[in-house]
């Protein structure tokens, strides 16, 4: 029986561990959805979301005080984040767009150096992103953006060379070209983050697509040219806060699931 959970308003080392990890001459099995294997947690790995509820986690909408009272669907191990428009604006039935507009979903804690390994499976025309380096206080709440989009939403050939605004790059400022590496509709995809330092990295399947230098002279020059450079208040670094916490994106427009999301301090 599916089990499901739909919040309604009314609702009150930069090498990641793999999916079949052999240690001792054995191979060990991969472990099941949202949970951690033995070399996992040997490794220092934690769930970041248990599959079931949303412990640990908060709604920007709402200041971060507490989770969001709609607009996410925990079924059957996958969170699931709910329209409350179509593309462009499009409306949808009343009912559909009422279950929507939940806002991002924010950790409850902070991060400085971390390896995040997230899995998502994209719809049709859907946008969202894994946000990191949040601070609600700096810089109007926008922070960096492993972006999440599918090639049929007309934000993938929007922002700057019209390319830094598709699957895995750095949104709006470095181009990941990682199109040949996204799995079809309805596959699961795998993204990780590897923030050590100054030095950033993302991932798609396996495959590392770009990686930057955070407070760097050639990242200094990529904030100055993207839309963030505004959000900058004088003495400012747009993208070198020290810490933050990372946010699952709502676009408002858009059906995209997770699961599998997991982290380890580095």
């Amino acid at each position: 029986m599916k089990k499901t959970i739909i919040l309604l308003a009314a609702a009150g080392a930069f090498a990641g561990v793999g999916a079949n990890c052999c240690t001792g001459g054995a191979c060990e099995a991969p472990a099941a959805p949202n949970t951690l294997s033995a070399a996992e947690k040997a490794a220092g790995w934690q769930l970041l979301w248990d599959g079931k509820t949303l412990d640990g986690w908060v709604g920007e909408k709402n200041g971060c005080k507490t989770p969001p009272t709609k607009g996410w669907k925990i079924e059957d191990g996958v969170l699931t984040v709910l329209p409350r428009c179509g593309v462009r604006g499009k409306k949808l039935p009343k009912e559909q767009a009422a279950l929507g507009g939940g806002g991002d979903l924010v950790t409850v804690k902070d991060y400085r150096d971390f390896e995040l390994s997230v899995d998502f499976r994209l719809t049709k025309a859907a946008n969202s992103g894994i946000k990191y380096f949040y601070n609600q206080k700096l810089f109007k709440g926008t922070c960096e953006e492993y972006q999440i989009l599918h090639e049929a939403h007309p934000d993938s050939t929007k922002g700057r060379d019209g390319k830094c605004r598709r699957v895995a790059s750095l949104y709006d400022m470095i181009p990941a070209n990682a199109e040949p590496y996204v799995k079809p509709l309805g596959e699961w995809n795998t993204a990780k983050i590897v923030s050590k330092g100054a030095h950033v990295e993302h991932w798609l399947n396996g495959h590392k697509v770009l990686e930057y230098e955070r407070g760097s002279a050639d990242f200094r020059a990529i904030v100055a040219k993207s839309k963030y450079v505004k959000e900058q208040k004088p003495g400012e670094r747009w993208g070198e806060a020290p810490t933050g916490r990372i946010k699952l994106q709502d676009h408002t427009d858009s059906t995209v699931s997770f699961r599998n999301i997991k982290i380890r301090e580095l």
